[in-house]
């Protein structure tokens, strides 16, 4: 617990206080925003902001985690595990797929970057890498840090799946993920915001679950769980939670700067991955359900407009404009009422999530 408390403390500071340094630079060396020429019209007040602030919480992140860990280790502590590593790897990974899509935007001065392509490539080679390393590094406990079962709450016994299928699943919850977050990333604050939410649900779900491990190493109850490092991915969540909300601070509205893809990719492969090493893959459309909506209304938008086009020739939209957040702007909703109006759903979305992990847990009393 201190050490996940120490890894929030260092991550929060160092985002907070390191933000306006960024912010400056990007500033100086020209690194705006460019708008989306389709995308709501008072949304072009917006350009020139600073962008790619996503290297703010990834490294703030980082430094957090391995700050506490350095603490931890004058007091003989646990060091670094492979369960957090992996974890890192994606948020890292996905990091860079996101940078060189804010890059290429500023590089040309456009609102579009990597084609879809490219970034879905970029998603599978990062996915399919993390998903056959966490099917390896056991520990003495003979456990790996992912299962080839399909999880909700903890593994479903029933439902193997075998290697090669959890790769494909891990790669489809990587991707969903990934851009769900940055679909939601489109008023200011929003994504940052949502997403610390989740990361502080899997803080608590990571110290749950270190306190009642199975095997040797645990406590061997019923309903014990069979993670491989809960501990060490509740103090990354803790250091990303914190990282999210100092960036946060200079993120509200009116935004400073920008997370831009270089952040929305990279804290969405860190949920995903955190959902798939912490056996919670099926809650993670609970605990993500901002996301989940945000990233549904999209596909309810593009399928009523094909559909409708085939039918009468007419395309038709369901919204005044995807994602969900952008119709309610177009609706005549002040952004920050819409932003606040979303957290309640998150904060909501993720109480119910952790209460449907915590009602699994006391009910094998």
């Amino acid at each position: 617990m201190r050490t996940a408390l120490a890894a929030a403390l260092v991550a929060l500071l160092c985002s907070i206080l390191s933000t306006p340094l960024v912010v400056a630079y990007f500033r100086r060396h020209g690194f705006g925003q460019e708008i989306r020429v389709d995308g709501p019209p008072q949304h072009m007040v917006k350009r020139g902001t600073p962008t790619m602030g996503g290297v703010v919480i990834v490294g703030s992140t980082i430094l957090g985690y391995f700050a506490a860990h350095i603490v931890a280790a004058f007091a003989g502590g646990q060091g670094p595990t492979v369960s957090a590593l992996l974890a890192l790897f994606m948020m890292v990974g996905l990091g860079v797929v996101g940078f060189l899509d804010d890059f290429i935007k500023l590089r040309h001065q456009r609102s579009l970057g990597l084609r879809a392509r490219a970034k879905f490539g970029g998603q599978l080679v990062v996915a399919v890498t993390f998903a056959v390393l966490a099917l390896m590094f056991r520990n003495s406990d003979g456990l790996t840090p992912a299962s080839t079962h399909v999880s909700y709450v903890r593994d479903i016994s029933a439902f193997g799946i075998g290697a090669f299928g959890f790769v494909v699943l891990a790669y489809v919850i990587v991707a969903a993920t990934s851009n769900a977050v940055n679909l939601t990333d489109g008023l200011d604050g929003l994504a940052a915001g949502a997403a610390a939410m989740v990361f502080g649900a899997f803080t608590i779900i990571g110290l749950i679950q270190a306190r009642h491990l199975c095997g040797p190493g645990g406590i061997g109850a019923h309903g014990c769980y069979e993670v491989r490092d809960p501990r060490d991915l509740a103090i990354l969540g803790a250091a990303a939670m914190s990282a999210c909300f100092g960036f946060l601070w200079w993120n509200a509205s009116p935004a400073q700067i920008f997370m831009g893809d270089t952040g929305s990719m990279a804290l969405g492969g860190l949920m995903a991955a955190m959902a798939i090493l912490s056996r919670v893959e099926l809650l993670l459309v609970v605990l993500g359900g901002l996301f989940a909506v945000v990233t549904l209304s999209g596909l309810i938008q593009a399928g009523w407009f094909k559909y409708t086009r085939w039918r009468t020739g007419t395309g038709r939209r369901a919204f005044r404009m995807s994602p969900l957040h952008h119709h309610f702007e177009m609706s005549g909703w002040e952004e920050i009422t819409i932003i606040v109006r979303f957290w309640i759903i998150a904060g909501i979305a993720v109480a119910f999530g952790v209460g449907l992990f915590y009602a699994e847990f006391v009910s094998h009393g």
